[in-house]
């Protein structure tokens, strides 16, 4: 098979099973996705990330995680390596008749035998430019001069998060677990959870799989056991506008 042959079957290929994925996200609110990125798109995206230079605040480093938020605000260069003809369609088959914005970017890693873990919450906080007085909008947060907000119930639902994996990921080294189907129940109280969590399932997938989420899905972490890393990027995509004189604070049109 030629090689224009080959990536119009993978794009087909892609679409087809964007399109059972979606369906999925829309029902449990989780999916995944396998080989949407390869293992070389994967070795350059990592070369990039540890080469950068770690001065900037966004950049968090300590013995048990290493972030960088605002990852494309702080490196520019891996917007191209992203949002690549497969994430793209991906995308296509997410947002139907939309075009979609990406509204948050953060490398997560998790490293071997690290203690961190992550108790069961839903992504409910988006980042914003400012603090506007809006029916619906609040309670509000300002740290070291960045703002979030809770806003409506119909801005969060528009949110899909995307996480690609560049490690293997399984229950050993820190897989999320996720409720499913608790993404229709809206934001609910945290003395609420125990009822939720008996049903989590443990999402594994694979190196350059793409893991996908609603954000009001009750998710946690465990602390990893094994002596592998976990290493993830972050995406949150939106087709939603937020009211006049209200931006997303890290928003970046897919040109």
């Amino acid at each position: 098979m030629s090689v224009q042959l080959k990536e119009i079957a993978n794009s087909s290929s892609t679409e087809s099973e964007a399109a059972e994925v979606a369906a999925q996200l829309a029902t449990a609110g989780h999916a995944m996705l396998p080989n949407v990125f390869s293992p070389e798109e994967i070795a350059v995206l990592l070369r990039h990330i540890e080469a950068a230079e770690a001065s900037s605040p966004n950049f968090r480093r300590s013995q048990d995680v290493f972030a960088i938020r605002n990852l494309l605000g702080e490196l520019p260069q891996l917007q191209e390596l992203l949002l690549t003809p497969q994430l793209r369609t991906v995308l296509a088959s997410l947002f139907p008749d939309q075009v979609p914005h990406l509204v948050k970017a953060i490398y997560f890693d998790k490293p071997a035998d690290s203690n961190w873990l992550v108790a069961w919450h839903q992504d409910v906080m988006v980042a914003v430019d400012r603090r506007l007085d809006l029916p619906g909008f609040g309670p509000w947060s300002t740290k070291s001069g960045k703002t979030t907000v809770l806003p409506p119930r119909e801005i969060l639902e528009s949110i899909i998060t995307l996480r690609l994996h560049l490690d293997d990921c399984d229950a050993t080294n820190g897989a999320l677990r996720v409720v499913p189907g608790s993404h229709r129940h809206g934001v609910i109280p945290n003395d609420q959870h125990p009822a939720f969590t008996p049903h989590a399932v443990t999402c594994d997938v694979p190196a350059g799989g793409v893991m996908l989420m609603q954000p009001l899905t009750l998710h946690a972490s465990n602390r990893s056991t094994s002596s592998r890393p976990r290493r993830v990027i972050h995406l949150e995509f939106s087709a939603a506008e937020l009211p006049a004189g209200l931006q997303w604070r890290e928003e970046l049109p897919l040109s």
